[in-house]
């Protein structure tokens, strides 16, 4: 276990965060999840994490390992969207934004290397690595590479990244840097993420680039970029795969406040009309990408001055002591100003007396802030309707309700193809018929991942393209690029000294293990150890086995809601 380069990074981290202005011990509690969240489908991660975090072993198994469950689970959105610190330093336009986001990368590195390293860490440290950089260079959390034909180099000079058309964002590694990370086990400086991210994971539909709505610059110097306007904006609303529902009611929504922006410009009296929303549905259902493009939207109708989008969830406001968490839940408000604060699984405010701190002193800020703050908060359709009726101030201020339904089998089909093909791969169209079979036999009760479940199964499928072409010294461009149906499936060919190829399977869930008193528990590949967490009780480590250990995003909304 390589836990000494996981210390010295949080360290790192922890300096770097201090001198950013955003708090040492902030810093150092996200870099803790991030780890957790990178590291938590490797066997043994867990023993190594406390180690390198200074927690203490202690004979009871649940209690020891707790901690780490429960910030892999708070941290698992970081992997393929900016953390909560970064995206404040970049909206605010920090000259420390650059040195934070590179402390982050190397939190990420050095923990998909503690306990026994799997592919799905390394992948998943090298996706948030671009993410990081990328949100730095202004190209935010789900940037997408612009598109326009290239024409191809000279041979000597082969850049496999860039022979489909697709320009890939500076310093971002190409295909054959994925692959050879892949081979190596080498988490490189991270390779372009399958497909845009937003939020915490969840693909974006229709290969549009989700707007951040402040159209500026995150990097000191630049000249900001121009705000994108209304019918851009709307255009890429459209663009998005699905979403029929979603696409009228925020039409609507524009409609009804651009004529009450006329109304009061002409004169007349201003009706009292909410902007605050409720998103409710599935994971995966782009409910984050929508935020940002509402974020956008309202910027663009003059509502808000930024339009930047503020991400966060219970862990982000509540604090350990009464009293703290009111002026913890103020300064996250304070980010938020001029833009959109959007709240993940809001209904985890409603478990107890910190949660209603938390949730009175928002009441309050919304309130102050009526006109310089929207708030938008997501979750599963049941626990979001119980959540709005625990305060009258809730009712009130959330009177409309938009409803993400599942994506169909052939629009998860679309999303899924969109994905690989701005990865620069090409499903073949018998990929594609495997595909669609195997969504029309997922199961698809609440916690479906929709887009998420389509970007996983691209993470595998990229990773058992490359384990195919192990083999093949100099493979061709089509090689390189093609995925065949037998990358859709669980069924590999491994020698018995290589590593384990992850395969598409949910979200780790523990099993029993004995532990004698005293010792460290021993979490392999045969057994796990069965914990679950305080936030989410059908959130727990699943048993693993060599030929498909957990799988964990590759190389993005999207949120865990």
């Amino acid at each position: 276990m390589s836990t000494a380069e996981l210390a010295s990074a949080l360290a790192a981290l922890t300096s770097t965060g201090g001198s950013a202005g955003v708090g040492a011990e902030a810093a150092r509690a996200e870099g803790e999840r991030l780890a957790a969240a990178v590291a938590e489908s490797s066997p043994r991660a867990p023993q190594a994490w406390l180690e390198a975090t200074g927690r203490p072993y202690g004979n009871d198994v649940a209690a020891t390992l707790q901690p780490f469950f429960d910030a892999a689970q708070q941290g698992r959105r970081w992997r393929s969207s900016p953390t909560a610190l970064l995206a404040g330093l970049v909206a605010a336009g920090s000259p420390h934004a650059g040195a934070y986001a590179e402390a982050l990368a190397r939190v990420a590195d050095a923990a998909a290397e503690i306990g026994e390293p799997s592919i799905s860490a390394v992948a998943a440290a090298a996706g948030a690595a671009a993410v990081y950089r990328g949100a730095v260079a202004g190209r935010g959390a789900a940037a997408s590479r612009p598109a326009g034909p290239t024409a191809p180099p000279a041979p000597a000079d082969l850049d496999l990244g860039r022979l489909t058309g697709t320009r890939l964002p500076p310093g971002v590694p190409s295909v054959s840097d994925i692959l050879d990370q892949l081979r190596t086990g080498s988490a490189g400086t991270g390779p372009t993420t399958p497909g845009a991210a937003t939020g915490d994971g969840e693909a974006t539909a229709g290969g549009a680039r989700p707007a951040s709505g402040s159209g500026g610059s995150a990097v000191p110097g630049e000249a900001p970029e121009p705000a994108r306007s209304l019918e851009e904006l709307l255009a890429e609303l459209d663009g998005l795969v699905g979403l029929t529902r979603v696409k009228d009611e925020i039409r609507r929504q524009t409609e009804l406040l651009r004529i009450e922006r006329l109304r009061t410009e002409a004169g007349l009296t201003r009706p009292t009309l909410t902007r605050h929303l409720v998103f409710v549905g599935n994971p995966g259902t782009g409910k984050t990408t929508v935020a940002r493009l509402v974020a956008g939207i309202y910027r663009a109708l003059g509502l808000l001055e930024k339009g930047h989008l503020v991400e966060v969830d219970r862990s982000e406001l509540v604090a350990g002591y009464l009293g703290q968490t009111a002026t913890k839940t103020t300064e996250v408000v304070g980010r938020a100003l001029g833009g959109v604060l959007f709240i993940d699984e809001a209904y985890a405010l409603a478990e107890d007396q910190y949660g209603k701190e938390a949730v009175d002193t928002l009441v309050k800020d919304m309130e102050d802030h009526r006109d310089d703050l929207v708030v938008v908060v997501a979750g599963y359709p049941l626990p979001m309707a119980r959540f709005i009726t625990t305060n009258p101030g809730l009712e009130s201020r959330f009177a409309k309700t938009i409803v993400f339904d599942d994506y169909s089998d052939g629009e998860l089909r679309q999303i899924f193809e969109d994905l690989a093909r701005r990865a620069d791969f090409e499903p073949l169209p018998g990929t594609l018929e495997r595909f669609e079979h195997l969504v029309a036999e997922q199961p698809r009760g609440e916690g479906f991942g929709n887009g998420r479940w389509a970007r996983n199964m691209l993470d595998a499928a990229v990773a058992r393209h490359a384990w195919r072409l192990r083999h093949v010294a100099a493979p061709t461009v089509d090689q390189l690029r093609q995925l065949l149906p037998e990358d859709l499936t669980d069924v590999v060919d491994i020698s018995s000294d290589a590593d384990p190829v992850p395969g598409p399977v949910p979200e780790p869930v523990p099993g029993p293990v004995s532990v004698a008193p005293g010792s460290v528990p021993d979490l392999t590949n045969e057994q796990s150890t069965s914990v679950t967490t305080s936030e989410n009780k059908s959130e727990t480590m699943s048993e693993r086995s060599p030929s498909r250990p957990a799988g964990s995003p590759m190389i993005e909304d999207e949120e865990s809601a």
